[in-house]
């Protein structure tokens, strides 16, 4: 395929529909970026061969305008000898060189044309590859981030999430059956000094109270 249509074909494409319908998003356009980079490349090196062309055609335009002009400088010279036949062929060669002169212009105006039509082409892919590489970031941002949500769906609601939390359960009943056993043991033990003293606090607080409520009864009766 010839650069300048592969140039059109680019500029024309609806990048939208190629990535809504990609199996692989960010791989399409990652391909799309490489082929309008590759094409951008070749349309530039086009360029440059043509502007080439051109200024070699101009140095040859130069030369064949002297030559045009010292021919005619060679036929006024054959006349004023009085030499018409090589002031007659002194006229054909200007001629030549002035027909030559034409045919290299308009080649040169060919040139021109396709040398804008380069231009035009290079701004409409540069503008393309800009928009690519926006679809790209975008495409990229938006494919993290399903990534990440996935990840953390997977992390609190996953099958491996469920049976962490399910072995934590095992392991919490394990340990309140430890401590149950724990306290189990405490359970008939010989009192401490600091438990026999408060059990005679309470003892005397209770014949206090029997005492005052035997006075009471006495001072009714």
């Amino acid at each position: 395929m010839g650069i300048f249509s592969r140039t059109r074909d680019i500029v024309a494409a609806n990048f939208a529909d190629l990535i809504e319908k990609a199996e692989d998003p960010a791989k399409m356009i990652r391909m799309i970026i490489l082929e309008m980079e590759e094409t951008l490349v070749e349309v530039r090196a086009s360029a440059a061969r043509t502007i080439a062309d051109q200024k070699e055609m101009r140095r040859h335009i130069s030369k064949l305008e002297q030559l045009h002009d010292s021919w005619t400088e060679k036929a006024e010279l054959a006349l004023s000898k009085n030499r018409e036949d090589l002031a007659k062929a002194a006229l054909v060669e200007r001629q030549k060189a002035g027909d030559m002169v034409e045919q290299l212009k308009i080649e040169v105006q060919v040139l021109d044309d396709a040398l804008r039509a380069s231009e035009e082409d290079i701004a409409k892919l540069q503008k393309k590859l800009g928009e690519a590489r926006a679809r790209q970031a975008n495409v990229q941002t938006r494919l993290e981030s399903a990534n990440n949500r996935f990840r953390l769906r997977e992390m609190y609601a996953g099958a491996k999430t469920q049976d962490a939390f399910s072995r934590f359960d095992v392991l919490e009943r394990r340990v309140d059956d430890a401590e149950g056993r724990a306290e189990a043991m405490g359970l008939g033990t010989v009192k401490t000094l600091d438990d026999e003293i408060a059990e005679l606090r309470a003892s005397d607080k209770v014949d206090a109270e029997l005492a005052a409520l035997k006075a009471k009864m006495n001072r009714e009766g």
